[in-house]
C-alpha cells in the first residue's frame, strides 16, 4: 500500500486550548431559524376535510409545490401538512447555496445522462431564473444574492479537476494567486470562477418562512405539528392520516426529504446522512478587510470529503462539510445533531483555512441528515394510479433543484408532458441502497475509501472504482 500522505488540514495541529475557546461560546441552533425571531405557530390539523392538493411536508420541495400550484390554478384547494414547524429541517439548516445546477454538479449530470447534459443544464439556468422571478413577486426578501462561488483546490493532485471543471459554460479557471486576490487563504492552490448566472446565495430560514407566507397569501392551508401517519385509498382520492385529523385529496404530493416515506417502496431510495455546521460570530471590519472576499462567493474545496462556506449577510462565516456521518440502522435522531469530534474537525479546519482568523469565535453549532440517494439528485415518481407524486434524493444541493421538482410532480399530477417530465434523468429511478445491516458497512466502506483517496493524490481505490464503473460513485 501507498504511503498515507498528510493534507494541508492534517499537517496544521491547532493548540487544543485555542479550539476550546473558539467553540466554547458555540450553541446547539441553528441561525437561521433564530433570526427569523419568534414566530406565531399555525394550526394542528384537528378534523376531517377534503381538498383538492394535499402537500406532506414543509420544507422547501412542499413549500414551492404549494405556491406553483396556486399560481398555476388559483381555484384549486391546496393544503399543506407540516410535522413540527415550517423549514425546521433541512430546508433551514443548509448553507443556503442556491445551484442552478439540477444534477449536483456537471460531473454527476454528465456522467448520468449525457446524451441530454446540456438540457438539463439549460433547465436549471432557466429554474433558478423562475426562482428570483417568483421572489420578487411574491415579495419574499430570501437576502437573494447571485454572487457566484469560487472551487479551490487545497493539495496538488486536485489541480486537474479544476482544469476540468473550467471546461464548462459559465466558469474560469484562476492561478493560486488569483483565488487569493479573492478570498486569502494560504491554503488555496488555484481556483474556478462560477458566475451568478449559476450561482446564488439566499437567508434559508427567510426563504422558508417567507415561501410559507406567500402561500397562505394564495390561499394554501397550512397546518403544523400535523405528522402524516398514512396514506390510503378510497375510491377515486386518497386519503392522508394525522394523529388527529385526516385530508381526503384527489392528488398527493410527498416532500418528506430525508424522513421515512408514507410510500413504502421509497424507504430504500434514500438514507439520512448526517452534515454538521459552524457559524463564526459577526467578523470585526479588520477581521473582514484580513480576507478580502469582496465578491462575498459562496465557496467549496473540490476534496472528496470537502467543506463549503459562505458570508453571511452581516459578515458571520457559516462553515461546513467534510464530515457525513452515516449512523447505523439509518434512523434520524437528535441526538446525532451534537458531535462534538465533527465540530472540532471542523475548527481546526477553518483556522488552517483562515489562520488571520485566530481570533475568531464560534457563536452556533448545528447538524441535520441530507436525503442521499444513489444518484446523488433528485429523482421524482408517480405512484397509485397517477394520484401520488414524491420528490426525493436531492443529497444536499437542493435549494435550487426543490422548485425544479416541485414543478416535475405539478406536472405529472396534472397529467402533463413538459420538457421536464420528459428527461430521462425525470423518468428514471435511482437503484435503492441494500437493507441494513448491508447499507451501514457498505456506506462506512465507502467514506473510508474516500479518506484514503484525498491521503493518496486522489487515487480510487478497487471500491470507489467499482462505484464508479456501477454509475454509484460520488464524494462526500
Amino acid at each position: 500500500m501507498t504511503r498515507h500522505r498528510p493534507t494541508v488540514f492534517d499537517r496544521t495541529t491547532w493548540p487544543d486550548s485555542l479550539l476550546d475557546s473558539a467553540l466554547a461560546p458555540s450553541r446547539p441552533a441553528v441561525p437561521w431559524i433564530e433570526d427569523l425571531g419568534a414566530r406565531a405557530e399555525r394550526p394542528r390539523l384537528r378534523s376531517a376535510m377534503r381538498t383538492d392538493l394535499v402537500i406532506v411536508g414543509g420544507g422547501l420541495t412542499g413549500l414551492w409545490t404549494a405556491v406553483r400550484a396556486k399560481r398555476r390554478d388559483p381555484g384549486r384547494r391546496v393544503v399543506l401538512l407540516e410535522a413540527k414547524r415550517i423549514g425546521w429541517a433541512a430546508s433551514g439548516r443548509n448553507g443556503g447555496f442556491c445551484d442552478a445546477s439540477l444534477t449536483h454538479g456537471a460531473e454527476n449530470g454528465r456522467s448520468r445522462w449525457p446524451e441530454e447534459f446540456e438540457t438539463l443544464e439549460r433547465l436549471g439556468l432557466e429554474n433558478l431564473a423562475g426562482f428570483e422571478r417568483d421572489l420578487e413577486e411574491l415579495t419574499v426578501d430570501a437576502e437573494f444574492e447571485r454572487v457566484g462561488g469560487l472551487d479551490v483546490a487545497t493539495e496538488e493532485h486536485q489541480l486537474e479537476w479544476l482544469d476540468d471543471m473550467a471546461n464548462e459554460p459559465g466558469r474560469h479557471r484562476v492561478t493560486a494567486l488569483g483565488a487569493r486576490a479573492l478570498v486569502d487563504s494560504p491554503t488555496y492552490l488555484g481556483g474556478v470562477v462560477t458566475s451568478g448566472d449559476s450561482l446564488a446565495l439566499v437567508h434559508p430560514g427567510k426563504l422558508s418562512e417567507g415561501l410559507a407566507r406567500a402561500a397562505e397569501e394564495l390561499g394554501v392551508e397550512i397546518f403544523e405539528h400535523s405528522p402524516a401517519t398514512g396514506l390510503d385509498a378510497d375510491g377515486d382520492r386518497m386519503v392522508v392520516r394525522t394523529a388527529q385529523g385526516s385530508v381526503t385529496a384527489e392528488r398527493v404530493a410527498l416532500a418528506t426529504n430525508a424522513f421515512p416515506s408514507l410510500l413504502v417502496r421509497d424507504r430504500l431510495m434514500t438514507v439520512p446522512v448526517y452534515d454538521y455546521v459552524l457559524m463564526t460570530e459577526p467578523l470585526t471590519a479588520a477581521q473582514r478587510e484580513s480576507i478580502g472576499w469582496l465578491g462575498r462567493q459562496g465557496l467549496g474545496d473540490v476534496a472528496n470529503q470537502f467543506h463549503y462556506y459562505r458570508l453571511t449577510r452581516d459578515n458571520r462565516i457559516l462553515f461546513g462539510g467534510y464530515d457525513a456521518v452515516y449512523f447505523a440502522g439509518g434512523r434520524i435522531r437528535e441526538s446525532y445533531e451534537d458531535r462534538p469530534a465533527s465540530f472540532r474537525k471542523l475548527a481546526s479546519h477553518f483556522f488552517t483555512t483562515f489562520p488571520q482568523l485566530e481570533e475568531v469565535r464560534f457563536a452556533h453549532r448545528w447538524a441535520g441528515p441530507i436525503d442521499t440517494s444513489t444518484r446523488f439528485c433528485a429523482y421524482v415518481r408517480l405512484a397509485r394510479a397517477g394520484r401520488v407524486a414524491a420528490a426525493l434524493g436531492f443529497t444536499g444541493l437542493g435549494v435550487g433543484a426543490s422548485r425544479f421538482a416541485a414543478e416535475v410532480m405539478l406536472d405529472r399530477l396534472d397529467g402533463l408532458q413538459t420538457e421536464r417530465t420528459e428527461t430521462r434523468m425525470m423518468r428514471e429511478l435511482p437503484p435503492p441502497f441494500p437493507p441494513e445491516p448491508i447499507a451501514s458497512m457498505g456506506i462506512q466502506a465507502t467514506r473510508w475509501s474516500l479518506d484514503q483517496a484525498d491521503h493518496h493524490g486522489g487515487r480510487r481505490n478497487l471500491l470507489l472504482r467499482t462505484l464508479d464503473a456501477l454509475g454509484l460513485g460520488f464524494d462526500s
